[in-house]
């Protein structure tokens, strides 16, 4: 698939030898940091040096005082509490996180997940008539309820109180709950509106702990916090940064039993990063949720025995195991369905049903389908007499004001500028295909249709010093709005050792003309380009710089991210 390159804005010169000089730093660092917003001594030091001081105050945050107040008054009239929370990742973790807490000194608790297929994403009618069959009268529902003004209502009638914690977009009519958390709304005065949802429920502790308990005992629990930051892809900046720091560190150094579990099962080696949270422990989280219930991922996480942990562990990898079937065996079918299809081949974007695909992968698949066919995407299936599906997006094309110009065909959808879920009628499949089609078609452009590599700084490998890598370390965790920096260095050649490995990944070992450097070079997904290679011509390649340990030693690695010909 040929990408388009594109290149970052050079700071101003003046300005990169200043920022350089004040920290000591060469000019592509300091370039670096000014393209990501860093202009100064100060800036540089927070950015560098995260400090939990430097958390904003959580009763910034609009009914957070409400929230605070109407738990210390569940748990002075030892009211039942329920944790009410979504079946992804950042909903498990926000229900462990929340639950943890509370069960350490609070007896009255319990939590609920709704069950994906039976009852669908959000707040259900289901779950506010167990928790009223059970004598729950608070409820805290966490990553989701922004949208569930009906059951707030419902809630109410049976005698049950609401605290939403959502950050999701809240529409015009916010639930009539005793606190609604959400930074996103248009009243809150919030600094920080990118947190996930369980860092609303962070957020939500913090404020109790600061006014009627021990705030240090919160940051425990930023292990579960940095899963639902990476796994979430939320923007890796501002509190985010700081949460997500420092939860690695509590994740690599110390973890809670379940997370631990997870990481050996999983095969964990090395000290994980956010990518690493991704790939490796999020998957399997989620997988619970995708082909059984969501209970499994919080019992595992909140887990106090390794031996309880363990036990949970297994059973989880197994499910991921059988997702995985799924996943693939879906990818194939999906894209066999364009490949036999002109009309679908032509598209600007892709809608695909079959009733029985598995409903717990479709994102999945969505996003596996864009590997291929660089474009909108909307994958669904029959779920309760209903149509549902997953959509995933293009870089800059707004799925979400697609979707909410079909709006009249759907029953119910949510979501974002790049993800989104939505369920119909079956009789409007048909209309809802030709008008997707159409909408997309009428606003993407070309170049949104074309993957893109964006460049940072072109560098020379003579500029890859240990102290420069050093500092590139210093910039992590990496992630949305913090990418490790894409570098552009021209006329590569391959000094020795060009090989592929799976079918479809190289390496080598790169060298550049004019330079005494060398490195070892790895491009996944990139053999298009081996035949080109092995003829000596030489080339461009955009490469992220990263340490690869392997066997114990540890060295530098150019990760390729595409390559170009002369």
């Amino acid at each position: 698939m040929n990408r388009r390159w594109i290149y970052k804005p050079i700071p101003d010169q003046q300005q990169i030898e200043a920022l350089g000089k004040s920290l000591n730093i060469n000019s592509h660092l300091s370039a670096i940091l000014l393209q990501r917003g860093i202009s100064s001594f100060d800036e540089a030091k927070h950015f560098f040096r995260p400090s939990l001081d430097d958390l904003h105050d959580p009763f910034l945050m609009k009914d957070m005082e409400r929230a605070v107040d109407r738990m210390k008054l569940a748990f002075d009239r030892e009211e039942k509490i329920l944790v009410y929370g979504d079946y992804d990742v950042d909903g498990t973790t926000s229900i462990a996180l929340v639950y943890s807490y509370l069960r350490d000194f609070y007896p009255h608790c319990d939590f609920y997940i709704p069950d994906r297929y039976a009852e669908g994403y959000g707040v259900s009618e289901a779950g506010i008539i167990w928790a009223e069959e059970n004598n729950f009268s608070l409820i805290i529902a966490l990553d989701l309820g922004i949208k569930a003004s009906d059951m707030v209502v419902l809630a109410n009638h049976k005698g049950i109180d609401f605290i939403i914690c959502d950050h999701h977009l809240p529409d015009k009519k916010i639930p009539q709950a005793v606190a609604v958390l959400d930074p996103k709304q248009d009243d809150c005065n919030y600094p920080f509106t990118e947190l996930s949802g369980c860092g609303i429920g962070f957020k939500l502790l913090q404020a109790y702990s600061r006014k009627y308990a021990d705030e240090k005992v919160v940051f425990d629990y930023l292990d579960l916090v940095v899963v639902s930051i990476a796994s979430d892809i939320v923007p890796i900046n501002g509190e985010n940064r700081i949460l997500a720091h420092y939860g690695l560190k509590k994740l690599n150094e110390n973890p809670r039993p379940g997370l631990k579990a997870l990481k050996e099962i999983a095969g964990t080696k090395n000290d994980l990063d956010i990518s690493g949270v991704v790939f490796t422990l999020g998957p399997r989280i989620n997988a619970a949720g995708r082909v059984a219930h969501a209970r499994g991922a919080v019992q595992l996480l909140i887990s106090q025995t390794e031996e309880d942990a363990n036990a949970f562990a297994e059973k989880i990898n197994i499910k991921n195991d059988l997702r995985r079937e799924f996943d693939l065996s879906i990818t194939e079918e999906a894209l066999a369905m364009i490949g036999s299809d002109e009309t679908l081949q032509k598209a600007k974007s892709t809608v695909l049903f079959k009733n029985s695909w598995h409903k717990g992968v479709i994102g999945i698949v969505a996003a596996r389908c864009i590997e291929r066919y660089y474009r909108p995407t909307v994958i669904l299936t029959e779920s309760n007499d209903k149509i549902t599906g997953s959509a995933r997006s293009v870089n800059g094309f707004d799925l979400y004001q697609a979707i909410e110009q079909c709006g009249d065909l759907l029953e119910k959808f949510g979501g974002h500028k790049y993800a989104a879920g939505l369920t119909m009628d079956r009789i409007n499949l048909p209309a809802f295909q030709q008008r997707f089609e159409e909408v997309v078609a009428a606003t993407i452009t070309d170049e949104m249709l074309t993957p893109v590599v964006e460049i940072d700084l072109p560098v020379t490998f003579d500029a890859i010093t240990p102290g420069f890598i050093s500092v590139l370390k210093q910039m992590a965790p990496f992630g949305p709005d913090n990418q490790r920096p894409v570098f552009e260095a021209k006329n590569i050649y391959v000094l020795n050792s060009l090989a592929t490995f799976k079918d479809k990944h190289l390496r080598f070992l790169a060298g550049q003309h004019g330079s005494d450097n060398f490195f070892n070079a790895v491009g996944f997904d990139q053999i298009d380009h081996y035949h080109q290679m092995q003829s000596g011509d030489s080339f461009n390649m955009a490469f992220t710089i990263e340490e690869n340990t392997f066997n114990g030693s540890t060295t530098v690695q150019l990760r390729i991210k595409d390559i170009k010909f002369n």
